[in-house]
């Protein structure tokens, strides 16, 4: 068992339907969290690729958004989306907890928005009011 911060912050993950799996083919969302090298490059594709479908990318901190501190260095490409299809990000260095569970809440909301329902007409014939 881990530590008991870790078993808690797991658990306020929980309360949003969200559970850790260790293979990528029973994952729908796969979160990232630093720059893509020329080394993971092709590793990162490949784990994209095993994901099921619907498939979700969410990019945390900036060093995933944009490549942060390291960008520019000669073996950093950039942030995650040069890399594969990016549908989150969520910036900071770093990310604080609630920022992540915000981007993983706002990112399954958008999944199943809810229908709108337009307001009701108005009547044709407007009733009078006896005195």
């Amino acid at each position: 068992m881990g530590h008991p911060l870790q078993h808690r912050r797991l658990q306020r993950l929980r309360r949003f339907g969200v559970q850790l799996k260790g293979s990528p083919r029973h994952a729908d969302v796969m979160v990232v969290s630093g720059p893509v090298t020329r080394q993971s490059r092709d590793r990162l594709k490949r784990i994209y690729d095993q994901l099921a479908e619907p498939k979700f990318v969410v990019a945390v901190g900036t060093c995933a958004c944009s490549g942060g501190v390291f960008q520019g260095c000669y073996a950093v490409e950039g942030g995650i989306d040069t890399a594969i299809p990016v549908n989150a990000y969520i910036p900071g260095c770093a990310a604080r907890p609630e920022a992540i569970i915000d981007g993983v809440v706002k990112l399954l909301s958008s999944l199943n928005p809810k229908p709108v329902v337009a307001p009701p007409a108005e009547p044709a014939v407007a009733l009078e009011k006896s005195a």
